[in-house]
């Protein structure tokens, strides 16, 4: 669909993660799972931070990866017949655990038990259903066929909430969102809000960015691109009684365009931004 791409440089540390694990993530990875973990008054995570834990399958090779695991870690825990990995990182502990053949589980949360709790949950992979009551109750609305998705609570009050979902967001709601590929990349994000009002205000304040976005594109020199124009025209804000509904359409050719195109300088989010990078340098 997009052609060939230009070859990936590797950080040194990835690269080293590379050679002594033989996994790499752009060629190895077929499914990744991911919790983000806002800080409370119970968990301790500071204000200012987010922690996340992740759930991989892929194509693992196991003793690799154990014996690159064993010579990073401080400690080393067996639970329930599984080895828990504790790694510093940055001044947190990353918990890592091989739950069995290509499927790994990783977590920079404060309390161990949580992936404990990962490693009895993996225990009951034949109920797909069998997870947490949250999950349960909105994967339904998950469109099939979807090749990536999400939910998850959005709390405008939370200080480690992005700015750019608190601008939208004003008050809690549960966001679904979802990608497909139908010939064209489908974009859909879903909030469910507490009442009608909440969700006619959420279109409304979605409709209006939308529109001062647009109009900037177009007067820059992309606006008479027939591709960028193709995308503008996919977008779409819908309000289903308590539901705002985005979807989008990114045709194969605007999306080749934005993956080949130099990429402009990101803007500095530094001071919310967590570290993600799960591939430690060897102490």
């Amino acid at each position: 669909m997009l052609g060939k791409l230009a070859a990936v440089h590797h950080e040194a540390d990835y690269q080293q993660f590379i050679q002594n694990t033989g996994f790499e993530f752009e060629r190895d990875l077929d499914q990744a799972a991911f919790a983000v973990h806002y800080p409370t008054a119970a968990n301790g995570i500071p204000k200012t931070e987010l922690r996340f834990s992740e759930v991989f399958v892929g194509r693992i090779d196991g003793s690799k990866l154990r014996d690159y695991l064993q010579r990073l870690s401080t400690k080393v825990e067996n639970y329930n017949s599984i080895e828990i990995y504790s790694i510093p990182l940055d001044g947190r502990t990353l918990r890592v655990a091989i739950l069995g053949v290509g499927l790994v589980a990783a977590s920079n949360y404060p309390d161990p038990l949580l992936i404990r709790g990962v490693i009895d949950r993996s225990r009951k992979l034949a109920s797909p259903f069998g997870g947490p009551a949250f999950l349960r109750r909105y994967f339904k609305e998950v469109p099939i066929a979807s090749l990536g998705w999400a939910v998850f609570n959005t709390d405008p009050g939370n200080p480690a909430m992005p700015q750019n979902l608190s601008f939208l967001l004003t008050k809690p709601a549960v966001l679904v969102a979802s990608v497909r590929y139908l010939g064209s990349v489908h974009l859909r994000a879903e909030a469910f809000t507490a009442n009608d009002e909440e969700a006619r205000q959420l279109r409304e304040r979605a409709e209006a960015f939308l529109n001062i976005f647009h109009s900037a594109e177009e007067s820059a020199a992309q606006g008479t691109d027939p591709d960028v124009k193709a995308f503008f025209n996919g977008l779409k804000v819908e309000q289903h009684r308590n539901r705002a509904v985005l979807t989008a359409i990114l045709p194969a050719a605007f999306l080749q365009k934005a993956i080949s195109e130099p990429a402009s300088e990101a803007p500095n989010t530094s001071q919310l931004e967590p570290h993600r990078d799960l591939t430690p340098s060897r102490q």
